[in-house]
């Protein structure tokens, strides 16, 4: 599963306003309730999943990338939300560096497979510096967009 066929440009956010990983995640998870990708009686109970397992070790992967994911039983479909921050985000990244890029997918509960072939793509598409690049220079979330989907075939 590729990045382009989680999101839609109405859950790219251009200017993220978190300033740590865990108003980041809200924004994003606030994104999905928002877009009708999740219920919002559900938005609480998904947020705490997110968050439990960030707790567990942060998904800042180093390069100015968070990929915050969770499985759950609250969703029948991968989902996902982008968001980009041009003043960085504090997400107590490996490398100890400010996250740029954030990418939160969601996996149907017991979708294990499916759930590491998403990360590996994701972390796979955001480890080339030249796709990070035209991401964060790119003007709106369409121009995200485009580029995801160009990349993301790839």
């Amino acid at each position: 599963m590729n990045l382009g066929d989680i999101l839609g440009s109405d859950n790219i956010l251009p200017d993220l306003q978190a300033t740590n990983r865990w108003e980041a995640i809200d924004e994003l998870i606030d994104n999905l309730v928002a877009t009708n990708k999740i219920k919002p009686e559900n938005r609480d109970a998904i947020a705490a999943v997110v968050k439990k397992r960030e707790t567990s070790m942060s998904t800042g992967i180093g390069f100015g990338i968070g990929i915050p994911h969770a499985s759950t039983d609250l969703i029948y479909e991968v989902v996902g939300a982008f968001g980009r921050s041009k003043r960085g985000v504090n997400f107590d990244a490996l490398d100890n560096q400010p996250v740029n890029l954030v990418m939160l997918f969601l996996v149907p509960q017991g979708q294990f497979q499916k759930h590491l072939h998403t990360l590996a793509n994701i972390a796979k598409l955001l480890h080339k510096k030249e796709f990070r690049q035209a991401l964060e220079e790119a003007p709106n979330a369409e121009a995200m967009y485009k580029i995801i989907k160009e990349y993301g075939g790839k």
